[in-house]
């Protein structure tokens, strides 16, 4: 299976929110990273045909879009950052709801309800309003519904934004459960999100993708940017003026830094292995984009 974007933009007025974004996507979890603004909601609505490109085509096994019509939507799962909920349903009703949408039969549509009720932890609580779940259960009750055609492709666009810790790691446990066989585009401006589940980060910045390469070498490119420093408090607030300062903990009297620059701020600075959050700040430059 292969999803290729070519040469797809998608203009607002004088805007350009893609920007020629060129990829060709075979199974497995990819990490859509970027600030917020960056073009990844508007490059996955565009690949779920929410949004007309301006230019470009999308292709499904070599097929576009168009020359699919109904079937490309057959092979496609979308769960958007802001999913509409029907308040008054319960997760059980709003799953047949939208099986019966997907065009799933009676039979199917309830054995694959139950199915991924149990998958997302939900089926005991799956005949309470949603209006009584947390984020949580929303979240996973969205990637289910997404879930019910068997989709090709998988988009999930935010899906752990205000969620607590807990909950975000139960939530990537669920999409690496999903993963198999299929294409996913996670897209997400925390980094954390994508580091453990990701097999390839394409990374976004105005509308276009600054790299796309696999999660075992796609720091390479910083290698040799990345430095420690212990220095006391004075120094350190000197650092923070002066350079792109990643972490810093306090030892003792002393402050131990993590700083991103082309060469070594101090002399006693050592060089460490580079991690993903690393990689955003040395393209975006600010640290708050991601915390």
């Amino acid at each position: 299976m292969e999803l290729q974007l070519q040469n797809l933009s998608r203009q607002f007025g004088r805007k350009c929110a893609v920007d020629n974004i060129n990829a060709t996507l075979a199974p497995g979890v990819y990490g859509l990273l970027g600030a917020n603004g960056a073009g990844k909601t508007t490059l996955m609505r565009m690949i779920c045909g929410v949004l007309k490109a301006t230019s470009g085509n999308i292709r499904l096994n070599g097929k576009t879009m168009q020359e699919l019509g109904e079937r490309y939507y057959t092979r496609l799962g979308y769960m958007p950052q802001d999913f509409g909920f029907y308040p008054d349903f319960t997760a059980r009703e709003f799953m047949l709801y939208m099986a019966a949408v997907k065009g799933l039969d009676k039979k199917s549509a309830k054995s694959r309800t139950e199915e991924l009720l149990y998958m997302v932890n939900l089926q005991e609580a799956a005949d309470k309003k949603i209006r009584s779940y947390s984020g949580g259960m929303k979240q996973r009750l969205g990637i289910a519904q997404a879930e019910l055609n068997h989709p090709s492709v998988l988009i999930l666009d935010e899906p752990t934004a205000g969620l607590d810790p807990k909950e975000r790691v139960r939530f990537r446990n669920l999409v690496s459960g999903f993963a198999k066989e299929k294409i996913v585009i996670l897209s997400t401006h925390i980094v954390s999100d994508v580091s453990s589940i990701a097999d390839t980060i394409l990374m976004m910045k105005n509308g276009r993708f600054l790299l796309q390469e696999p999660m075992d070498a796609v720091t390479d490119s910083i290698r040799g940017k990345v430095w420690e420093v212990l220095a006391d408090e004075r120094e350190a607030a000197e650092y923070g003026r002066r350079f792109l300062v990643v972490s810093l903990h306090h030892e003792n009297n002393m402050v131990r830094l993590r700083i991103v620059n082309e060469t070594s701020p101090a002399a006693g600075a050592v060089s460490v292995e580079p991690g993903l959050e690393d990689l955003f700040l040395y393209h975006f430059g600010d640290v708050s984009s991601f915390l």
